[in-house]
């Protein structure tokens, strides 16, 4: 088994606790660090999330030099504006909401990270998911994380088994605690520290709205609408709203109400009570399943339409358990904002078995 390893590498916590493991392990460690976007966010400097600034990616380097292994800075700057903002701004343009996170790892963090690997004679490449890898049935599958509120499978169900066949991730087993301490112990006192962000890593202070109007996508006010289509009010545009939004509104109605639906071709935004957002089914799309054998002779699974959210038990449609573009997923029990552009994932027994895009 080859010991050399390309580690994509952000200059936080995660990616070097990765490295050091690795290190541990009798790896011989290639360090690597995207250049996906020119934004530098304000926040970027004091979170943990840091792939989106020169200090970051200079941080990175400086953690490599620190254990003592080479290190590369890699220009994707042109793929990532091809496969993850463009999407993006498309996707909303289109009344979805996308996740471009998903994206990213397909296209960017496995997609080019795999090609970086082959160039510098790496047979595996890692990263500080925290993910696990298993085998059954002869086939290969990302398996839940030990730490089941880091888990990050649902960010990553577009990864191959070609993907996973060349993959370590050694946070998978750990709890974000441990990881801490384990940066503490090796006298990274200050990196333990560093905050967390969710924010989407190439938009400016998270204010997507500003991000879409520099991109093009000016949608004109609209029209606020009930379910039987009586006028409501006036929107700012259906590409500033989200399935299930109550907040930022801006309309007053008497009673908390949430954004139900998003029609693109009329710019109307339809509002409902909470309980309109309940549903006992969803279509995806983009559909990837593995081992449609193991499924097809237990066909009860668990579906996640949103990362943090809880799964709930569900079952493919009959009339799709061959191959079809689309597939309709039927939930035990009704799911809550189901959101066109959001993954839909599907796990049994621990192990991500599929996906789609949320239709």
């Amino acid at each position: 088994m080859s010991k050399r390893v390309l580690i994509g590498m952000s200059g936080g916590i995660d990616s070097t606790v990765a490295a050091i493991l690795l290190l541990e392990q009798g790896y011989e460690l290639v360090g690597a660090t995207f250049r996906t976007f020119d934004s530098i966010k304000e926040s970027c400097l004091a979170k943990e999330k840091g792939c989106c600034s020169v200090e970051s990616i200079m941080e990175a380097q400086r953690m490599a030099a620190t254990l003592g292994f080479e290190h590369h800075i890699l220009d994707f700057r042109d793929t990532f504006r091809e496969h993850v903002i463009d999407n993006f701004v498309h996707e909303y343009a289109c009344g979805r909401t996308p996740n471009p996170c998903v994206l990213c790892n397909s296209h960017i963090k496995w997609g080019k990270l795999m090609q970086a690997a082959e160039q510098y004679g790496c047979d595996y490449i890692a990263t500080g998911h925290y993910a696990q890898i298993a085998q059954h049935r002869g086939h290969v599958y990302l398996r839940n994380a030990v730490d089941t509120h880091k888990d990050q499978t649902y960010f990553l169900w577009m990864l191959t088994e070609e993907n996973l066949r060349k993959t370590i991730f050694p946070l998978g087993g750990l709890t974000k605690a441990e990881v801490r301490q384990i940066a503490r112990n090796h006298g990274f006192e200050q990196l333990s520290k560093k905050a967390e962000s969710q924010e989407i890593c190439f938009i400016p202070n998270n204010d997507y709205r500003t991000f879409l109007a520099e991109q093009g996508v000016a949608i004109p006010q609209g029209e606020y609408v009930d379910c039987l289509g009586n006028v409501l009010g006036t929107h700012q545009g259906y590409c500033h709203y989200t399935i299930g939004q109550r907040k930022g509104l801006g309309i007053a109605l008497g009673a908390p109400k949430f954004v139900t639906h998003i029609d693109a071709a009329t710019n109307r935004v339809t509002l409902g009570n909470r309980d309109d957002l309940l549903t006992s089914h969803a279509t995806i799309s983009d559909v990837r399943i593995r081992d449609l054998d193991w499924l097809t002779e237990s066909p009860t699974l668990q579906a996640r339409i949103r990362y943090k959210s809880p799964t709930v038990n569900c079952q493919l449609s009959d009339n799709c358990l061959g191959e079809c573009e689309t597939r309709t997923v039927n939930f035990s029990s009704p799911v809550w904002g189901v959101t066109p552009g959001q993954s839909l994932v599907l796990y049994k027994d621990g192990l991500v078995v599929g996906g789609g895009i949320i239709v």
